[in-house]
């Protein structure tokens, strides 16, 4: 009490002059030295670090406490993978003509080999390999091969692989019927648009991640969902045939997936891809999951095999140094490499798993790494072949090769087409989406009252924080504010602020006061936000207006608002796109940390005694406008928001591959947000923002968008505004210019909505 009493005399007398790095008062001398925003992301990088480590055992400790896996959990793994789709039904086997009737390969009294197709969705195949003995089959067994090699290879119909790594032909000498699906590879032939020139050299499987992450879908999901439609046509209960699954590499992933989904799939070998899911960050980002290290992990996902088999080899993983090479003409692919780890993380890892599906009866078998590089592929054949014959032998003929009678056949054009579907299969996903966000968000809105209105709108406020950005917890540690004075100019004087959350976590911004303030007298803030790469000190510069900002943090100080310019860690390239990587394991994002940030800046905000807490207004410029949809949206505190230079169809803008301005061609991979497209697109997170007062500050020149765009996703939040009766609280300006701040109607905003001056 003594210090807020003592805060308080001071600051009830004119605004005392302060030497330059003189504190605020009641506030502690902030001595901290050197780069603050590089600070911050070091901060948050470890926070993650720290929590990536422990998520496991969190996981599974929780894990334990219950009988068995659950359906909540295979379900909550369909929804992180995208495995939601209808597929379709019944689904049913074409032979392709290869110019033999249907044939590609004929192994005389042995078996032969088709190269078939099947449904999956509407518009979307599979396509692969089928190899059909003579004789009646055995069972009935998937193999999968890692992205980059071919049905063709797995079957022995081109020599890229050694004999015995040769697992479908193998199988299928030892009578079994084996299919084969093409996955997805990693050339970046076809990533992008060649019609207006905007190629990269994404992977496909990155090319393909992009949008699909941004509509709740996936890559893996989407070859699962392949996977499971062979399940289908050769479902166990229906041929009364044994059925499995086997795969390595990117195959391997798709294989445990399937059948930690599918029971009917009664056994899995998977090789070259267990390892921690901790490690996913590092990995190519078509292999980042949503929530995987926080809810799921190797140890449920074994789990869920319940009494199945599942083997794990832990082998040589591809070998992937990173995306295609960048040319003038194709860049803005994610780094990521893929290698075989330690096998003494492999072991730890793969224990840990065996240990949690014994306890909830799943038969998990760890087998010895492969030796010699290769073997694994042989010996995976060998295991799946013996889960179901215990007591036979595996037969190898190495003597025949067999050929492919196929004179004109095109790998690549297949390739090209199994990429195409999925691509056009996704952009209809796109173009539906507003559909879908209407029967999901706007017809469960109450608009018969405001009142009414802010309680229909909760539940959606909690999914967005929840389930889209993520949440943290609610900040550890102690705020222990301090300050130093930066500036002192002849209307105000600045202070840097740092804030405490979590251990090494902290927020910072530049505090700018009126000298002016009377005795008793509180005055509204507006949180002034900095864009991508930006500092508080672009929206704060009193000696010339900054470049894109016009120092409009400087220019409202002027006009004698209080002016709050917080540092975003968005910051330090590849440095900061890291945390979204490591963050969205953990089913968090960068704004998980810069929504708790911005809390926390507003619960001091409020305790300063001339500030008004009522009139707390957001106003950012670029990042900064996504910072005005979402933490505006989910802090109701701030009493009003205006994007500036961001504002659009921003799910159409990251997914789309038919407008050059798209972030699919860009470098900026941390963009996608899980499901956000059937989620919120800008005109939701505004009706998250309503009924206070929200508006769009838009250049006519402006790269983020086109005025078409904008103005379409406006008109929603326009029409909503109107609804309510309160269309007065709600406004667009479009400027001649360009992606800068213009500050002519949203200064004026900011006086009308906030009452000053009076």
């Amino acid at each position: 009490m003594s210090r807020i009493l003592t805060l308080l005399a001071l600051l009830l007398l004119p605004f005392p002059a302060f030497a330059a790095g003189e504190p605020l008062p009641g506030t502690k001398p902030l001595t901290t030295e050197g780069d603050l925003a590089a600070k911050m992301v070091e901060g948050i990088d470890k926070y993650l670090m720290r929590e990536l480590a422990g998520a496991a055992k969190r996981r599974d400790k929780a894990f334990n406490r219950i009988q068995k896996a659950t359906p909540q959990d295979r379900g909550q793994l369909k929804k992180i993978l995208g495995v939601v789709d209808q597929r379709v039904s019944p689904v049913s086997l074409e032979y392709v003509a290869t110019g033999k009737p249907s044939l590609a390969v004929a192994e005389e009294g042995k078996y032969r080999i088709y190269a078939v197709r099947w449904p999956v969705f509407e518009g979307v195949e599979g396509e692969g390999l089928l190899l059909e003995p003579e004789a009646k089959p055995l069972g009935t067994i998937l193999a999968l091969p890692d992205a980059d090699e071919t049905p063709e290879s797995l079957a022995g119909l081109v020599p890229e692989i050694p004999k015995e790594s040769q697992i479908a032909r193998r199988l299928a000498e030892n009578g079994y019927r084996v299919l084969v699906p093409v996955l997805i590879d990693r050339k970046d032939i076809w990533s992008g648009n060649p019609r207006f020139g905007r190629m990269t050299n994404q992977p496909h499987r990155e090319f393909l991640y992009r949008m699909a992450y941004e509509m709740g879908r996936h890559p893996l999901g989407y070859e699962v969902q392949k996977v499971l439609a062979a399940v289908d046509l050769f479902d166990p209960e229906k041929t009364n045939l044994q059925l499995g699954v086997c795969g390595h590499g990117e195959g391997g992933l798709v294989a445990l997936y399937s059948g930690a989904i599918d029971p009917r799939i009664q056994a899995v070998g998977v090789s070259g891809c267990f390892g921690p899911t901790a490690e996913m960050w590092q990995e190519p980002i078509y292999r980042n999951v949503w929530a995987m290290q926080r809810d799921i992990g190797f140890g449920v996902l074994a789990a869920l095999y319940e009494g199945r088999t599942l083997i794990v080899r832990p082998g040589e993983s591809p070998k992937v140094d990173g995306p295609p090479s960048e040319k003038a003409d194709r860049r803005g692919a994610a780094p990521g490499k893929l290698a075989t780890l330690a096998e003494g993380i492999i072991s730890r890892e793969a224990e840990s798993a065996v240990a949690l599906a014994k306890a909830k009866g799943g038969r998990l078998k760890l087998e010895e790494p492969a030796k010699g590089g290769t073997g694994d592929l042989s010996l995976m054949a060998s295991d799946l072949f013996f889960a179901f014959n215990p007591s036979a032998d595996l037969f190898l003929d190495t003597r025949k090769q067999p050929t492919d009678l196929r004179k004109d056949f095109d790998p690549a054009a297949r390739q090209k087409r199994q990429f195409g579907q999925l691509v056009d299969f996704t952009q209809k996903l796109l173009r539906d989406s507003g559909d879908e966000r209407e029967k999901t968000f706007w017809s469960r809105l109450d608009k018969s009252s405001l009142e009414k209105y802010q309680i229909s709108t909760e539940p959606f406020r909690k999914q967005l924080w929840e389930e889209v950005l993520g949440k943290l917890p609610t900040p550890t540690e102690e705020m222990n504010p301090c300050t130093r004075a930066i500036y002192d100019e002849p209307k105000w004087k600045g202070f840097e602020v740092t804030l405490d959350l979590y251990p090494s976590v902290f927020a910072y911004g530049i505090l700018l006061v009126p000298k002016d303030l009377k005795d008793g007298e509180k005055r509204p803030v507006v949180v002034c936000q900095h864009g991508l790469e930006g500092r508080p000190t672009d929206v704060c510069n009193p000696k010339e207006k900054s470049k894109y900002y016009n120092s409009f943090g400087a220019q409202l100080a002027d006009k004698g608002y209080v002016v709050y310019a917080p540092q975003n860690p968005y910051i330090g390239q590849d440095k900061f796109r890291v945390l979204q990587r490591k963050a969205n394991p953990l089913g968090l994002s960068l704004f998980s940390f810069i929504v708790r940030q911005h809390e926390r800046t507003l619960d001091w905000l409020a305790e300063q005694p001339f500030v008004d807490p009522e009139r707390l207004a957001f106003y950012g410029l670029s990042y900064g406008g996504k910072t005005a949809m979402r933490v505006p949206a989910l802090l109701p505190r701030y009493c009003l928001s205006i994007c500036a230079g961001d504002f659009n169809e921003w799910v159409y803008k990251n997914a789309t591959v038919d407008y050059r301005g798209s972030y699919m061609f860009s470098g900026e991979y941390e963009m996608p947000e899980f499901n956000l497209g059937h989620t919120f697109n800008y005109a939701e997170m505004a009706a998250l923002i309503a009924p206070r007062p929200f508006m769009v500050e838009r250049g006519h020149d402006d790269g983020v968008g086109i005025d078409e765009a904008v103005a379409f996703e406006y008109a929603k939040v326009r029409r909503l505004y109107a609804k309510l009766k309160i269309p007065d609280r709600t406004e667009i300006e479009f400027f001649d210019g360009g992606h800068e701040i213009h500050g002519k109607g949203t200064f004026e905003f900011l006086d009308k909505h906030l009452k000053f001056p009076k």
